[in-house]
């Protein structure tokens, strides 16, 4: 069974990739994340998922699309009582489903199915939906067991671990509450390297 598995990031693909191939399924990944921003981590995290793959040895289709302004509109422009993130999970589930229809696979899935973070149970009803619409099988996987196992594998491959989901609307959410300290720790690790030069000089005299 050939299963096009859309890929987020390459710590969250770890543990399904690893589950799937164990169900001996037949895996490409996918990249489409018009999502996540800024640009440059936009670029890392899409380096780790290209290096990653060629690793395992496992194709990857990129759909290398960086969309801010067009995603921010989609996600401002939402339909009332429908979650920004619902929005998200549709536009990259159903360009998954398109490919995998155009290129002959059997079922599409997601990597992310496999965080904590995000709403599970919305991915997967997305999935299914357009599934339905589409022709192509949505194989929905609780990825979120496997979640230790995949925290195992990012240490082995020296995964870059990214701090929050994608958007800047996520990054916003994650650092608002800490910045102040983030910026005091960059702020005291040059000046205690200074205090420390001036203590040992100050030793010498």
């Amino acid at each position: 069974m050939k299963v096009l598995l859309h890929i987020c990031c390459a710590p969250c693909s770890a543990y399904p990739i690893e589950a799937l191939t164990d169900e001996d399924f037949s895996i490409s990944g996918f990249w489409y994340n018009p999502n996540i921003h800024p640009y440059l981590e936009y670029k890392k995290r899409l380096f780790e998922v290209r290096r990653f793959l060629k690793i395992l040895k496992i194709p990857l289709i990129e759909r290398d699309v960086y969309a801010l302004v067009p995603f921010l509109k989609k996600i401002l422009n939402r339909q009332k009582g429908i979650h920004r993130c619902d929005v998200c999970y549709e536009l990259r589930l159903r360009e998954t489903a398109r490919i995998a229809a155009e290129n002959g696979f059997d079922a599409f899935t997601t990597t992310m199915l496999y965080s904590k973070h995000l709403r599970h149970n919305a991915i997967r009803q997305i999935g299914e939906n357009i599934a339905r619409e589409s022709g192509v099988e949505f194989l929905y996987r609780d990825f979120r067991t496997g979640w230790s196992r995949g925290l195992k594998l990012s240490r082995k491959y020296k995964l870059y671990r990214q701090q929050y989901c994608g958007c800047v609307i996520s990054e916003f959410e994650r650092f608002h509450r800490t910045a102040d300290k983030v910026l005091e720790y960059f702020e005291w690790v040059p000046r205690r390297k200074e205090i420390a030069e001036d203590q040992s000089k100050n030793s010498h005299k």
